[in-house]
């Protein structure tokens, strides 16, 4: 992929280009990858601005997204995402670039499908405009969990159980996700929160 290719909103070193909404969704909307790497924390912004905008994320450690949306994204990360592992990259075991190049345009074009499908899950319908009534929003969603997750609980206590098994994102290994098993690992993740 020719370096002609990348496209780079300058938001560094005093650049205003990101104060204006339309430079930063223009520059997404014009790319076919939006890389996401951490920042102060594993998810960005920018995550969902690329959704939004039809651009598939590239993610470089599993808490940016995979194991942190687990009501809102898919349950097979590869169909609307790219995960290439931030130690392969340090390790140089890895060329960003290439592996982008290497993804076939079939595919390219099957994880934009994903992603259009993906955007009602994501953003937050106005409660005012006219809905379809066959479509969950962000916060159709959400309430959907905290309720499946509240009757979880109510079920645990009355069976003498620890309340506390309903919360497994407390294991930090949830993060470990390494190798070509993970999106096994992910499915047996989220298989496990709704038991």
């Amino acid at each position: 992929m020719p370096i002609s290719s990348c496209k780079l909103v300058g938001c560094h070193r005093g650049a205003n280009k990101c104060d204006d909404p339309l430079n930063v969704m223009k520059g997404i909307e014009a790319s076919v990858f939006c890389l996401q790497p951490s920042g102060d924390s594993y998810t960005r912004r920018s995550t969902f601005d690329s959704i939004l905008a039809g651009c598939i994320p590239v993610f470089f450690h599993p808490g940016s997204a995979y194991v942190q949306y687990l009501w809102h994204f898919p349950n097979t990360p590869s169909k609307y995402s790219l995960f290439i592992s931030e130690k392969d990259i340090r390790n140089q075991k890895v060329m960003i670039n290439e592996t982008l190049h290497r993804i076939p345009k079939r595919q390219v074009s099957a994880m934009k499908e994903e992603l259009i499908r993906l955007i009602p899950r994501v953003i937050y319908a106005d409660p005012r405009a006219p809905r379809l009534e066959t479509v969950e929003d962000a916060f159709d969603i959400a309430v959907e969990g905290v309720l499946d997750r509240l009757e979880r609980i109510r079920r645990d206590m009355k069976e003498g159980k620890d309340p506390g098994i309903a919360f497994p994102e407390l294991n930090t290994t949830k993060f470990d996700m390494p190798g070509p098993g993970r999106e096994r690992k992910l499915r047996s993740f989220r298989q496990h929160k709704k038991e």
